[in-house]
């Protein structure tokens, strides 16, 4: 799926975001916490590591998808969420995201994977599959 490019416009959407103000460190690389992914999302424009941030989050989001997709593809495999075609305005998922985040503290704490997989699901949920029923014999 082409969620690179939905991604890339929301690290760029993101660079002026609010709440942006604290300082991204060395320690939130790699995010371990959805507030980790949140900081390095969204670095103050003059941070020196704005860049090193931002082309974290890009390629964290990006390789989480990536990973996931795969999986999804191997028999037996389950979606854990089916993006839409077409794919969300740039910028949009990320900001949601961090709205979907900050509206529960305790999402702030989840380890960054499982939130950003658990706000993806519930905003992309796959359709219903129906099951096979057996025929009586």
């Amino acid at each position: 799926m082409k969620f690179r490019t939905l991604v890339f416009g929301a690290v760029l959407a993101a660079a002026g975001a609010p709440g942006a103000s604290a300082a991204v460190t060395a320690s939130q690389l790699p995010p371990q916490l959805v507030s980790d992914l949140i900081a390095i999302c969204t670095p103050a424009q003059d941070d020196p590591l704005m860049a090193a941030a931002e082309g974290f989050c890009h390629g964290f989001a990006e390789g989480a998808v990536t990973v996931e997709e795969a999986h999804e593809a191997q028999r037996g495999g389950r979606k854990l969420f089916c993006l839409p075609s077409p794919r969300p305005p740039r910028g949009t998922e990320l900001t949601n995201f961090i709205a979907w985040a900050n509206e529960r503290p305790a999402r702030l704490q989840m380890p960054a994977i499982d939130g950003l997989f658990i706000y993806l699901a519930g905003k992309y949920p796959c359709p219903a599959v129906p099951s096979r029923k057996r025929r009586a014999r």
